[in-house]
């Protein structure tokens, strides 16, 4: 009788366990920094007398940097292996933690801003590299729970990334003022030096490079092998990916207008102007190679090209909520809580998110992901919903139950993306890291709502986005022609 493999182990008997426990420090890593990002915000607020849209740019130049850094990570992947991936990234973020040393001295918001997104350049390396990494330490029916697995140990770091934002972000002197402006850089140098030690292990540390398996014949591009023509379907969701990447474009243009106009006012036309001028030229170059893109590109299975889409809107939802908890609790909850005092709600917040993805895992270890997921979504809607209605205290509870079903989101669609593209699986990932983008222009729109007409009804945002993670969840059979049995199993494909 043969026994049943374990989650990690490979088909030549090898255990992979200690490189998983290895790979998902990393997770752990950028838990933490993004934690910290989330309570920055209010700090900003008051410290230089910003609106919730203004406080926007901290989560625009943090997803900036995956936005940018998405297809050379996904490019250096390939050349340096998974280790290579792992050690730029490391270093690239330590760098990024080192310059908020000379930020504190210049105190200028453009400063600090460009050490998020510095961060955020290294932590897309990570993500590029490791996300796709845990889907192939083991047999690929858990596939989606090892990275939901790994993933739980991000849940840990977004615990204790709020803890530390607010010992140092709303620190204060005997007299009562606000010394957050002069602390601020401590915790970034702490994480500089402890990814400068998470480098040295990575070097010396054996990382075998696995190769995953190709069921959609994507690799079959660099022989003679013909291959059938895109659908009319998978052309659709290829423009839409362009109408995405020119809002992406289009914020990136705005952001560059508002240097050197400070006029808010101007903003949505600077963007819906830009966007649209970037979509007319991506247009007619889609127009033009339509017709030459076949079954060997990424882009020809709908399975990948949605996810991408559904992952602009998950990181949407989710940074848009993360990012205004603090607002919401001190605005709208039935008691008085300071900032502080909402900062440590938020590590409780993520302590449900947390818990979300343990659970999460193990029910993907007995029903199909793609369910799980649409299940999931069809929860945080009604969550939204409740926050929306003002309903006191019930809305409160439901901020919280929405961090738990949000946790197994953004790794069940990346597994999910990725399933069956074999080495272009690292390709891949980078579009869909690149698709985190929606982290930096829904959170603009979502500021701007609760600005006039409260926090509460700000949560539309999010309703609208996780009403497109339910769609993708339900239809992730018919888009992959795959037939899920546990994670992530599958029986056929194209």
């Amino acid at each position: 009788m043969s026994q049943k493999p374990s989650l990690f182990t490979l088909p030549d008997g090898r255990n992979v366990f200690v490189t998983f426990a290895l790979v998902s420090s990393l997770f752990l890593l950028w838990g933490f920094c993004n934690g910290m990002i989330d309570v920055m915000d209010k700090h900003f607020q008051e410290e230089l007398h910003l609106t919730l849209s203004q406080s926007a740019w901290v989560q625009f130049a943090h997803y900036l940097g995956y936005f940018l850094m998405a297809l050379p990570a996904g490019w250096l992947a390939s050349k340096l292996g998974y280790r290579g991936g792992i050690i730029a990234g490391l270093l690239m973020v330590a760098a990024g933690g080192l310059w908020f040393i000379p930020a504190t001295h210049i105190a200028a918001f453009w400063a600090f801003l460009l050490g998020v997104c510095l961060i955020a350049a290294g932590l897309t390396f990570l993500e590029t590299v490791a996300n796709p990494y845990t889907t192939v330490l083991g047999p690929k029916e858990y596939a989606a729970t090892r990275i939901n697995l790994a993933q739980s140990c991000n849940g840990i770091g977004w615990v204790f990334g709020p803890i530390a934002g607010a010992a140092f972000f709303y620190s204060t002197d005997s007299q009562g003022r606000s010394t957050g402006s002069e602390t601020l850089w401590i915790p970034y140098a702490a994480v500089a030096g402890v990814v400068l030690l998470l480098a040295i292990v990575f070097w010396f540390a054996k990382v075998p490079d696995i190769k995953s398996e190709d069921s959609y014949q994507v690799e079959a591009a660099d022989t003679a092998l013909p291959a059938a023509p895109a659908t009319r379907g998978a052309l659709t969701l290829l423009w839409l990916n362009l109408v995405v990447l020119a809002a992406s474009f289009g914020m990136i243009f705005t952001a560059i207008a508002t240097i050197f106009d400070r006029d808010e006012s101007h903003v949505l036309w600077i963007f819906l102007g830009s966007s649209l001028l970037t979509l007319a030229v991506l247009s007619v170059r889609f127009a033009a190679r339509a017709r030459h893109i076949d079954g060997h590109s990424i882009w020809a299975h709908p399975h990948f090209s949605s996810a991408t889409l559904t992952q602009f809107f998950y990181v949407a939802a989710q940074s848009g909520i993360f990012a205004y908890f603090i607002n919401y609790m001190t605005s709208e909850a039935p008691v008085k809580i300071t900032n502080a005092q909402a900062s440590q709600l938020a590590s409780v917040g993520f302590i449900c998110f947390l818990v979300g993805r343990f659970i999460g895992a193990g029910l993907m270890k007995k029903f199909p992901a793609h369910s799980v997921l649409g299940i999931f979504g069809v929860a945080n809607v009604l969550m939204c919903a409740l926050v929306f209605l003002q309903l006191g205290w019930v809305s409160v509870v439901a901020v919280f139950a929405g961090y738990f079903f949000m946790s197994i989101m953004f790794p069940t669609i990346f597994a999910l993306g990725i399933f069956g593209l074999g080495e272009r699986a690292k390709q891949a990932s980078a579009y869909i890291v690149m698709a985190i983008m929606g982290g930096a222009i829904m959170p603009k729109l979502m500021g701007h709502i609760c600005d006039v007409y409260g926090v509460s009804h700000g949560f539309i945002v999010p309703l609208v986005c996780f009403i497109v993670v339910t769609l993708y969840g339900f239809n992730w059979r018919r888009l992959s022609q795959a037939d899920a049995v546990r994670g992530l199993a599958v029986t056929g494909g194209h």
